[in-house]
């Protein structure tokens, strides 16, 4: 998110600026779908990452304000510190706290009351950096992978440029096996958050699957989440 046209706007750009040509459109619309969606959808949470270029003051406030989004908002008071556990699905929902939001900017935690991501989170390289067999680097903004500090994980997988043929091979088996080089980068600890690329293509199971995988191993150590059993047991 960046400051642009007197608004905060989503783009994909550089210099810490953005530009006609790096401009999507304003945040607020896209913010506006998921307030849509968490309105219609009671028992869905949902995670934003923002890249905070934002420089206006209380900018991130008065956008989510204006989209609706802060009533539905989990609280960074409530947010373990120091690799502590989260609450369970069902308190955020009871509660309708739904939403999470973490920022790049350190300063807006304590300005803004949205959480630091790197306060909580360990994410590997992006790019093609992150593509190598059996390795997980952690990008350079994120402590080491395994640094058990930060409670959750998140791993990247595509490449430099997009490309909706690779997406097909990158998004199957080579997905499978970047999650788990990067649960044993973690610590042995398995991605809350699971990056890509064209989600929908893959020459298998593609990223449900490695969803699938990374559930089912955090709730009860099976390969898929129907494997679990209701008392959290592998069946």
């Amino acid at each position: 998110m960046y400051d642009f046209e007197n608004d905060i706007w989503l783009c994909h750009s550089f210099d810490g600026m953005c530009f006609n040509f790096t401009a999507f459109q304003p945040a607020v619309n896209v913010l506006r779908e998921i307030q849509v969606f968490l309105e219609n959808n009671k028992d869905e949470v949902v995670t934003i990452i923002i890249e905070d270029y934002v420089k206006s003051p209380k900018g991130l406030t008065k956008v989510f304000n204006a989209a609706g989004l802060q009533k539905f908002m989990f609280p960074v008071t409530r947010m373990p510190k120091n690799g502590g556990d989260w609450p369970a699905l069902d308190d955020m929902i009871q509660q309708n706290q739904r939403l999470l939001v973490f920022t790049s900017d350190r300063s807006k935690e304590a300005t803004e009351g949205i959480a630091y991501q790197w306060k909580y989170m360990v994410e590997n390289q992006y790019g093609n950096g992150g593509l190598k067999v059996g390795a997980c680097p952690n990008r350079a903004q994120s402590a080491p992978m395994s640094d058990k500090s930060k409670s959750l994980v998140l791993v990247n997988h595509f490449p430099d440029a997009p490309d909706l043929v690779v997406a097909c091979r990158q998004n199957s088996a080579p997905l499978l096996e970047s999650i788990k080089a990067c649960y044993q980068a973690a610590g042995q600890r398995w991605p809350n958050f699971i990056a890509v690329d064209f989600y929908k293509r893959s020459d298998g199971g593609g990223a449900p699957q490695a969803v699938d995988v990374s559930n089912g191993n955090l709730i009860c150590g099976c390969d898929n989440f129907a494997a679990c059993k209701a008392n959290g047991e592998c069946g």
